[in-house]
């Protein structure tokens, strides 16, 4: 190394230098501050696959027909980014369920998700993971009214919030706790 010209130090020096840059460009993903997006979807209904013409035959009593129900409901609360909104818990007449975010105002970030889970929300940033949680999908917009279907053989027992979390560093930007309807 004593070799080596003020020329040389100089370059290695740029060459780590932009090596550095580069892997936390990657990393953080810093032009994401600028962005945002907004979607804006309609609340999901059951479809009726029945035929809805009156039946030529008369019928003695009316039959319950299902109706789309509201399971639960809650306020998101900033983690480790300001994040507001409001989330529903529904359950289609036709079975389906789906968490419902409306309203919601977050900040973009590398590989966000929208997770069910057991841990209550408020909790510590990166706690999220630790216990049990139901995977709903990639975060659809930062901005916005939006919808993701829980699968169908997924048990609802004991999960009390939904997250917005971002698995790039294992954080959640936001949590909402879901309170019985």
């Amino acid at each position: 190394m004593a070799g080596m010209t003020k020329g040389s130090w100089i370059s290695v020096a740029v060459v780590a230098a932009l090596l550095v840059v580069g892997v936390g460009a990657w990393l953080f993903q810093p032009w994401r501050i600028l962005t945002s997006s907004t979607a804006d979807e309609a609340v999901p209904t059951a479809t009726s696959g029945a035929d809805q013409t009156e039946s030529a035959t008369p019928v003695d009593k009316p039959t319950a027909t299902p109706t789309d129900r509201e399971l639960g409901a809650g306020t998101f609360v900033d983690a480790e980014h300001a994040t507001s909104g409001k989330v529903r818990l529904l359950e289609l007449a036709d079975g389906r369920r789906f968490v419902r975010i409306e309203g919601l105002a977050s900040s973009d970030g590398p590989d966000l998700h929208v997770w069910l889970s057991d841990r209550p929300s408020g909790g510590d940033w990166g706690s999220y993971d630790d216990g049990r949680y139901v995977a709903l999908g990639d975060l659809k917009a930062t901005h916005g009214n939006q919808n993701y279907e829980i699968p169908a053989g997924a048990d609802l027992a004991g999960l009390k919030s939904v997250v917005i979390w971002c698995d790039r560093f294992n954080i959640a930007f936001g949590t909402a706790p879901i309170s019985a309807a």
